[in-house]
């Protein structure tokens, strides 16, 4: 493979962790919270696939959709909004604790040996053959991501909801005083966060077809790494951390000799770990930011 492969693989794979990293940066920017248990909503979605895949394509990614959301939607029910004012330590644990009970009943249900979901299989066909060798996916992962990115940028900065999420966002209490309604935004928050997850459960079971009850959590890993990286408080760097995460990962996996591919996630994590000891507040944070604590 080439240069322009490697790149164009490595931007895909950076594409898909930005998108994880959105979801986790959607529901921090209003609450203030980390859910480590999104993860779980990815899996779950990826499941879904799997249960109803005798079903038509365009019928199952639907109900993908709708098994994300309304997950999503459950998390803020039974987590968030009984835990919304406690600290951010709180939850990281209490949604720690829901991803580890998760992870557990998809092992008692599914089984450890992982499901594989046959869909759209026609895009792992070599769109660029020879030396470039380039799927189909690899393209559709990143004008899913220019799309959906793009069309959360206008949502946020050309609607009236986007304008109170950022309201929200900047200031809860300035924005519950002037009439924003908390609840609404939070939960128009979990519903998109829920519909990124579907659209990474689609694309990340094109690519790595085998589901297993670990499937989530070694996404949500590297994108929560991301989300570090680029900046908690701010959705822009949070997701362009993300990004950078999933980039380097990539890169390191194409690069390095096959006996030392078993070093990139370590790699990856020490390039990061470089990167907060120079510039604790994130990597893309202005010079002298404060830090974000949880």
């Amino acid at each position: 493979m080439t240069v322009v492969g490697y790149l164009v693989n490595a931007i895909s794979l950076g594409a898909l962790y930005a998108l994880i990293a959105v979801s986790v940066g959607l529901v921090f920017g209003v609450l203030r919270q980390i859910n480590l248990a999104q993860g779980e909503v990815i899996t779950f979605g990826a499941y879904s696939l799997w249960l109803m895949r005798s079903l038509p394509t365009w019928l199952a990614i639907v109900l993908c959709f709708a098994v994300c959301i309304a997950a999503s939607l459950l998390l803020q029910v039974a987590v968030f909004r009984p835990l919304r004012g406690a600290s951010a330590l709180t939850t990281l644990v209490a949604t720690f604790g829901v991803s580890y009970g998760l992870e557990a009943l998809w092992l008692i249900i599914f089984g450890p040996s992982g499901n594989t979901v046959s869909m759209l299989t026609s895009l792992n066909n070599t769109v660029v053959g020879g030396a470039v060798a380039l799927r189909w996916i690899t393209l559709v992962e990143i004008g899913a991501a220019v799309v959906l990115l793009g069309g959360l940028l206008l949502l946020l900065f050309r609607t009236s909801l986007g304008m109170r999420m950022r309201a929200v966002a900047e200031d809860l209490r300035a924005a519950r005083l002037v009439g924003v309604r908390i609840g609404q935004v939070v939960t128009w928050a979990f519903v998109l966060s829920g519909a990124s997850a579907a659209v990474v459960a689609v694309l990340a079971t094109v690519q790595t077809p085998l589901v297993t009850p670990t499937f989530g959590l070694n996404l949500i890993i590297f994108a929560l790494v991301g989300v570090v990286l680029g900046g908690l408080d701010h959705l822009g760097r949070a997701t362009a951390g993300g990004f950078i995460v999933g980039f380097v990962n990539s890169l390191l996996g194409s690069i390095l000799p096959e006996q030392e591919l078993v070093f990139v996630t370590s790699l990856t994590f020490l390039f990061v770990v470089v990167v907060l000891v120079v510039r604790p507040a994130g990597l893309l944070a202005p010079r002298g930011a404060d830090v974000e604590r949880v």
